[in-house]
């Protein structure tokens, strides 16, 4: 059985376990599973085993080696890292090698951590199945015929597959907590500012947040202990004090008010995800929390709120990649515009193309007021939602997606569709606060659920202690998928 992340931390720690033996298992447990699930997109054995190895001297000289030394961890494409390429998922920078690490990776190397790889991606952010990649689509664990949700799939594929390790993900509008939901593991999307940004390659830079996809609640408050703090590289990172996440998650959920929205079981939710997500709420209560309903009466505009402001800023954003500066560049073209175009036309894939152009209608003259700005007053609507909501309880939960993983080419043909999957977390992006996806169960299919948790902001540490407490109650994060690389303890869910 291989070791979780806070087993592994104190082994090392106690010296029972070599940093360099932890690396050496985590990579074995990639190499083992990736054949079957496409999930790993780099793997940087060379590098990693030799930066254990540093470590361990560093230990054995009697240095401090950190609160996260001898664990293992992977980076999504579009974070940038000095080793190896950072792409994205898109074959515009398909060479394309970082001259820095982003701040969320220098935060985990410097707390003794090693990258061991890189995930596979939507690309550019852009999705919700991992289907978007340049590089081909990866498989869910549970069902290598489904989608593991995306943009972050191939974290969550990990995720599930493997164990003991930090898997770094973007979220945009769900793209953390709904893979983590479909893959059956914890992921949680901080509030805006918590972690700084610095290094991820932009999608919509208002929505965008680095968050992690783990085994338990837990381990991503270890992590999130780590990765959270103001960031000089960053404007938008807050100077906010850095509380103790590993122990609020012992605090229970006794005492703590949760409001359970009508907007976010809506018609056409699949029966056996509500009934799931039912049941954890239940346990919640039983557990000490409080239950009230609530209403957060803009939902339904969340969506399309979410559609045209990430493309105004796509369209801004990607503007940058252009065939001439760095990136993909056409071999044949003419003038100057032509090279542009023609790089962008054979460097972008559909996804990006249609999400690049819808922003750009919406900024254009005589668009911008009716749609982008438009979109902006109802992005404050909705948050001021939540403002209200959040003086009555202390946390909303609610499922994570209105359905569970589907078969691979199900919705690629129809943008709408996909869209659609992620109407339950796209709130939390729009009004900056934090979101975590926890494992609540399974379909007949044997599909994982997820109930989404969302706190005030920068309340970060109340989403993951109502998570905890649901854990040590629960064995749903226990359960591990048919294609893995450990066994679950004598007496839990296999």
């Amino acid at each position: 059985m291989s070791r979780g992340l806070l087993e592994i931390r104190d082994a090392v720690r106690s010296g029972a376990l070599t940093v360099a033996d932890s690396i050496a298992d985590a990579i074995r447990q990639i190499r083992k599973v990736d054949p079957e699930l496409h999930a790993a997109s780099q793997v940087f054995e060379t590098e990693a085993l030799e930066r254990a190895s540093e470590i361990d001297r560093s230990i054995a000289a009697g240095k401090d080696p950190g609160p996260l030394a001898g664990v293992a961890f992977t980076v999504k494409e579009n974070i940038c890292t000095r080793i190896g390429l950072t792409t994205a998922g898109s074959r515009i920078l398909e060479s394309y090698r970082a001259p820095y690490d982003a701040t969320v990776v220098d935060r985990l190397e410097r707390a003794g951590a090693v990258c061991v790889a890189k995930t596979n991606m939507d690309e550019f952010g852009m999705g919700s199945s991992t289907e978007n990649s340049a590089f081909g689509p990866t498989r869910n664990p549970w069902k290598t015929t489904h989608v593991p949700g995306g943009s972050s799939g191939g974290a969550a594929a990990l995720a599930a597959a493997t164990r003991g390790m930090i898997h770094l993900g973007s979220d945009t509008g769900g793209s953390i907590r709904q893979p983590a939901s479909y893959c059956g593991v914890t992921g949680i999307k901080p509030s805006y500012g918590r972690v700084s940004r610095y290094g991820l390659l932009a999608f919509a830079s208002s929505l965008d947040q680095i968050g992690s996809l783990q085994g338990s609640a837990r381990e991503c408050a270890a992590a999130l202990s780590v990765l959270a703090g103001r960031d000089p590289m960053d404007s938008t990172s807050l100077d906010r004090e850095v509380p103790d996440y590993l122990a609020e998650t012992r605090l229970g959920a006794r005492g703590l008010r949760i409001g359970v929205p009508r907007e976010y079981f809506p018609e056409g939710i699949d029966p056996a995800v509500r009934q799931r997500v039912l049941e954890a709420i239940d346990v919640l209560r039983k557990l000490g929390a409080t239950v009230k309903d609530v209403s957060l009466p803009h939902t339904r505009y969340a969506n399309p709120t979410y559609v045209l402001i990430s493309g105004a800023e796509a369209s801004s954003n990607l503007a940058r990649y252009d065939g001439v500066h760095y990136g993909y560049r056409a071999e044949k073209h003419g003038s100057i515009v032509d090279l542009y175009a023609r790089s962008r036309v054979e460097g972008f894939g559909p996804e990006v193309k249609r999400r690049v152009m819808v922003g750009t209608f919406v900024l254009s003259a005589g668009y911008h007021e009716a749609f982008y700005n438009g979109a902006c007053r109802v992005r404050k609507l909705i948050r001021r939602d939540f403002e209200t909501v959040f003086q009555e309880v202390d946390a909303v939960v609610c499922p994570t997606s209105p359905v569970t993983a589907f078969p691979i080419g199900d919705k690629i043909d129809d943008p709408l569709k996909l869209y659609a999957v992620d109407v339950l977390t796209v709130p939390a992006n729009l009004a900056s606060v934090p979101g975590a996806s926890f494992p609540c169960g399974a379909t007949s299919e044997g599909l994982p659920v997820g109930i989404q948790i969302y706190g005030r902001p920068f309340e970060d540490g109340t989403v993951l202690r109502l998570g905890a407490a649901f854990q040590d109650a629960t064995e749903h994060h226990l359960a591990a998928p048919p294609v893995r690389a450990w066994e679950p303890a004598a007496g839990r869910k296999g």
